[in-house]
């Protein structure tokens, strides 16, 4: 094509272009007005549409913030991370960005590494045992019922409850999992919690407060305890004390998962037993990164 042919053609589309269109600036509605009288929210707004959860169990997490899934995670596989952890507890594992924390009841001075002086263990993203946790695909079937398929693991714990020596500093004041995390939006994180023993309320099973994932984040301070406070732990200072609460009593393997903005804590462990369960933070947000006693702790 010549250079005549093509300034033609040019000037002929220029020419289309500078003509009114009947199409032009012609707004069509869609919808009516919406009156804010007229709003309904949508039927579900803390699960997403799967093919795993039954109804009744989508409403039921809807209502509440927390849903029990019973033998979820096999005996094997808690054995393993038992046996991982041991090792990690003799030093015979050490990795830079995992954080190994110590019972505070127990004075530095007396500090030998094993079981009984280990209390906590976070990060453990980068332990290949241990992070297998994060990648079963039982636990990510009903992760992603919550948060939809964009998966990322944000905080990870494996926590070992130990007996109380009488300073109750192994109770968890109630809390809420959000004032810990700065990522957002809530909606789309959810918190895996694996029992790896039986848990009940003798050795600090979690307890929680139904529905108050539906409210906001509320201030978190450290409790006004006497008889001793942990303070790696902030709890929430203004909840109402007569709200119901549900004790959890699980069995190794069984997991439940709930809402950030869930109130929950847990009590002391009264027995000599060390109460283990493994945790995961998960969400839709593509950042890297539990029991109660029968008196009114929280």
């Amino acid at each position: 094509m010549n250079q005549c042919q093509a300034a033609a053609r040019l000037r002929v589309a220029l020419g289309h272009l500078g003509q009114p269109s009947a199409r032009a600036g012609v707004a069509y509605p869609t919808s009516g007005a919406v009156s804010p009288n007229s709003f309904h929210p949508p039927q579900f707004q803390y699960t997403r549409d799967n093919d795993v959860l039954s109804l009744e169990q989508r409403n039921f997490y809807e209502e509440n913030g927390f849903l029990v899934i019973k033998n979820l995670v096999s005996d094997a596989d808690i054995q393993r991370f038992r046996d991982q952890f041991e090792r990690i507890c003799r030093g015979e594992v050490k990795l830079e960005q995992m954080m190994i924390m110590r019972d505070v009841s127990i004075a530095k001075s007396e500090y030998i590494p094993s079981e009984r002086m280990i209390s906590k263990i976070q990060y453990f993203e980068d332990d290949k045992e241990l992070f297998r946790y994060c990648t079963l695909p039982e636990i990510l079937k009903y992760v992603e019922c919550f948060t939809g398929p964009n998966i990322m693991a944000m905080h990870t714990m494996l926590i070992n409850k130990p007996p109380d020596s009488g300073k109750k500093t192994s109770r968890h004041p109630l809390h809420q999992d959000e004032h810990y995390i700065s990522f957002r939006p809530s909606n789309k994180i959810v918190c895996a919690w694996t029992a790896m023993e039986h848990i009940d309320r003798n050795n600090g099973c979690l307890c929680v407060l139904p529905g108050t994932h539906k409210g906001s984040l509320k201030p978190h301070d450290y409790p006004n305890w006497e008889g001793g406070v942990n303070l790696m732990f902030y709890g929430i200072q203004d909840y109402d004390e007569n709200s119901p609460r549900v004790h959890l009593v699980m069995e190794k393997g069984d997991t439940v998962f709930f809402h950030p903005l869930l109130i929950h804590g847990s009590g002391w462990n009264k027995t000599q037993g060390y109460r283990k369960q493994a945790d995961l933070l998960r969400s839709e947000v593509t950042t890297r990164e539990l029991t109660c006693d029968e008196e009114s702790e929280f």
